[in-house]
C-alpha cells in the first residue's frame, strides 16, 4: 500500500533519522549510495521508494535485492518523498539502515598492515568531511578518526560526498583528541600535524612507517597546543601570497605523497 500522508508515522520516523534524532539508524539516499551500502553489507531496516524508481530497471533490481534481505520496502508518493529527501532533486529511494559500529574496539580490530591514519579534528563542514573520506580511501588510508566536535560522518551530506567510502573505511568517531594521540603512541604510530611554520616539508619525512596525519578545523586549523602534541610537524610549500589550502586539498597533497612513497 502506497503512503500518501506526510504525517504517516513511518514518514515522520524517516525524517527523524535524516536529521539525526534516531541514533541507531542512518539515512541513505539515492540509488548509487544504496548500492554501495548493500555491497558493504549494511543492514537495511526500511526502504522508501517512489513509483518511478520501481519502473527503472536498475532501481527495480535494487528493490528486489533489498526485499531479499527482509528489509521493509514501502512505496510512498512523490510529495511524501519530497518531504523526506535531503536532496533538491531526489531519485526516489531512501534507506533507513543500521548505523555501523565506529568505536575504538571495532576500529582497532580492522587495522592491518602498516597504518596510515587520518585524524579529523573538529572538521565541521559535511561537504569537506565527505570529500576527506573519499580522498582517504582513494589514497590508501587504513582508517579515519573523527574527534568529538566533528560533524557526524554518517550524516546524509557526508555520505553523499564520500560516495561509499564511509561504509568501507575503518572509523573511530567521537574520539577525544588526547585519546586518539595516546592510542597512536601506544601502537607506535607517529602523529604528524600540518603547520605553516614547520621546518620540514610534507615530502621530507618517511611515510612508509606507521603514520597518522592530523587535520584541524577548516577555519583555524590546529592550535599551538594541539600542534605541539604531535610527534612531527610538516608544511605544504605554497607560493606567496597564498597562505593556506582547503582542508581536503591539503589532505590529498599529503596522502598522495604517502601513497607515492608506499608504491600506490
Amino acid at each position: 500500500m502506497k503512503i500518501t500522508s506526510r504525517q504517516n508515522p513511518l514518514v515522520q520516523r524517516a525524517r527523524a533519522v535524516r536529521v539525526g534524532r534516531e541514533p541507531e539508524l542512518i539515512f541513505i539516499e539515492g540509488v548509487r549510495l544504496a548500492e554501495e551500502a548493500a555491497r558493504a553489507g549494511l543492514q537495511c531496516e526500511t526502504a522508501l521508494y517512489t513509483d518511478r524508481l520501481a519502473h527503472d530497471e536498475r532501481g527495480a533490481k535494487l528493490l528486489d535485492a533489498l526485499r531479499a534481505t527482509n528489509a521493509r520496502v514501502v512505496e510512498v508518493s512523490e510529495s511524501v518523498f519530497a518531504s523526506i529527501a535531503d536532496t533538491k532533486s531526489p531519485q526516489g529511494l531512501a534507506l533507513l539502515a543500521q548505523r555501523p559500529h565506529a568505536d575504538l574496539s571495532t576500529f582497532e580490530a580492522q587495522q592491518q598492515g602498516v597504518p596510515l591514519l587520518v585524524i579529523m579534528h573538529c572538521i565541521n563542514n559535511p561537504a569537506n568531511a565527505g570529500a576527506m573520506l573519499r580522498v582517504a580511501e582513494a589514497a590508501g588510508a587504513s582508517g579515519v578518526v573523527a574527534t568529538a566536535g566533528s560533524t557526524d560522518l554518517f550524516a546524509p551530506k557526508v555520505l553523499r560526498g564520500a560516495m561509499g567510502s564511509t561504509f568501507r573505511l575503518p572509523l573511530w568517531l567521537d574520539a577525544q583528541f588526547a585519546d586518539a594521540l595516546a592510542w597512536c603512541k601506544a601502537h607506535n604510530i607517529s602523529t604528524v600535524a600540518t603547520d605553516v611554520r614547520a621546518a620540514s616539508k610534507h615530502t621530507d619525512i618517511d611515510w612508509t612507517t606507521p603514520r597518522a596525519i592530523i587535520m584541524g578545523a577548516e577555519a583555524h586549523g590546529l592550535n599551538d597546543e594541539e600542534t605541539a602534541a604531535a610527534d612531527q610537524r610538516i608544511r605544504i610549500p605554497m607560493r606567496p601570497p597564498v597562505e593556506s589550502l582547503n582542508v581536503t586539498t591539503a589532505l590529498a597533497v599529503v596522502l598522495y605523497e604517502a601513497a607515492r612513497q608506499r608504491g600506490l
